[in-house]
């Protein structure tokens, strides 16, 4: 049986996608056959060349249009945020299967909406899935296999870092980014709710309530720049408002009683890609750096002090999750894998018949932190129950 994939969006998360659904049948043995069907993006010219170059069958310029297409059964969406509530729901209501890219949405309130409508798609088999690729790092899932096995028994602490430096300089531009209308929110949606599935996933446990504060360093930029006309050259349009945090920090109590501490930057200098987690257990401990993904460390508290410490699990075994289906032992995988893993475990859940996690519900919840967090930070700190805002 093969799906027709439609993509709504070519940009950074589209052409990571497009990778994906480019090679996941080249490694993994799949129950279904994907079909690269269509892209949509609203400029027909950028979006018939990002269909050439990225290996789309066809191009829209209206997503409307995947969903009138009998040829296409998976709506994979990599728009901004304002924009993904309004896309999902349609395509659920259009018995389109939906993959969409995190945060879920922008608000509480569009993420109720859009977890409701894959509720209800579900009873009729249509099956949505929210994209938070991290969960498919190996060395991440090895860390989640570790705890669901009780090796590091109790879980006590659990720490939670995303650290990148992208817009420390003052003169970069007003993406759309930086514009709460669009992202939602900054450095708390963009990159905090990375770390905060991140930890739910690998404890196996939500968080109950957090404390948190955010920050905007910089709080105006410069516009983008615009064509001068005959000259060919370019012009400064002047300066706008950051509508987003640029950093934040937070603490959290899970609903198992584990404390966590929380962190999302992009003006930590010299930090590209940082996302870390370390989790203390009363049997033992586990770290993970993403800069260094194809490593996690491990201390098993189990052995005599003599034997203890932090040991490095090259993650590249073929019975390490997911890393069997690509190179031999040693040779270490990137970060677009993990999207190829995100859409193997989609096609698999939807050829089974079940609901692919992480859910829409999945992705509520972490929208539920999120907005506790903001919460918490304009109210001077005090400590704000997730859901009971």
């Amino acid at each position: 049986m093969t799906l027709g994939v439609g993509l709504v969006g070519s940009a950074f998360m589209g052409r990571a996608h497009s990778q994906a659904w480019r090679s996941v049948a080249a490694f993994f043995d799949l129950p279904v056959t994907p079909v690269m069907a269509a892209i949509a993006g609203r400029d027909p010219v950028r979006t018939e060349a990002a269909a050439r170059r990225l290996g789309w069958a066809s191009s829209e310029t209206d997503w409307r249009r995947l969903l009138e297409r009998d040829d296409i059964h998976i709506i994979d969406i990599c728009t901004p945020g304002d924009s993904h509530a309004e896309i999902a729901i349609a395509a659920l209501d259009a018995g389109k299967h939906v993959i969409c890219e995190k945060p879920l949405a922008n608000t509480v309130e569009e993420a109720e909406a859009m977890a409701a409508a894959a509720a209800k798609a579900a009873q009729s088999g249509v099956r949505a899935m929210v994209a938070f690729n991290y969960r498919r790092v190996p060395a991440v899932a090895l860390a989640r296999r570790f705890v669901e096995q009780g090796r590091l028994g109790t879980i006590h602490h659990v720490r939670g870092q995303y650290l990148q430096d992208w817009i420390v300089d003052p003169a970069f531009p007003l993406v759309w980014r930086l514009q709460k209308d669009r992202a939602g929110s900054g450095a708390l949606g963009d990159i905090g709710a990375h770390i905060i599935d991140t930890a739910q996933f690998v404890v196996g446990d939500l968080l109950a309530g957090v404390s948190g504060m955010t920050e905007t360093f910089v709080k105006e930029r410069p516009l983008a720049e615009t064509s001068s006309g005959l000259t060919g050259g370019t012009t400064s349009a002047g300066t706008g408002p950051v509508t987003v945090d640029d950093a934040a920090l937070f603490t959290g109590r899970f609903r198992g009683g584990a404390l966590g501490s929380f962190e999302a930057t992009r003006f930590a200098s010299g930090r590209k890609n940082a996302l870390r987690l370390e989790v203390n257990g009363s049997d033992g401990s586990l770290f993970f750096d993403f800069e260094a993904m194809n490593d996690l460390w491990f201390h098993d508290h189990t052995l005599p002090a003599a034997e203890g410490g932090f040991r490095r699990i090259i993650v590249t075994e073929a019975d390490h999750p997911y890393a069997g289906a690509w190179w031999p032992p040693g040779h270490g995988l990137g970060y677009e894998h993990s999207f190829v893993h995100e859409v193997r475990d989609f096609l698999v859940a939807v050829a089974e018949g079940v609901d692919p996690p992480p859910s829409f519900a999945d992705g509520l919840a972490v929208q539920q932190v999120l907005a506790a967090v903001e919460a918490s930070a304009a109210s001077d700190s005090r400590y704000v129950t997730v859901r009971d805002r």
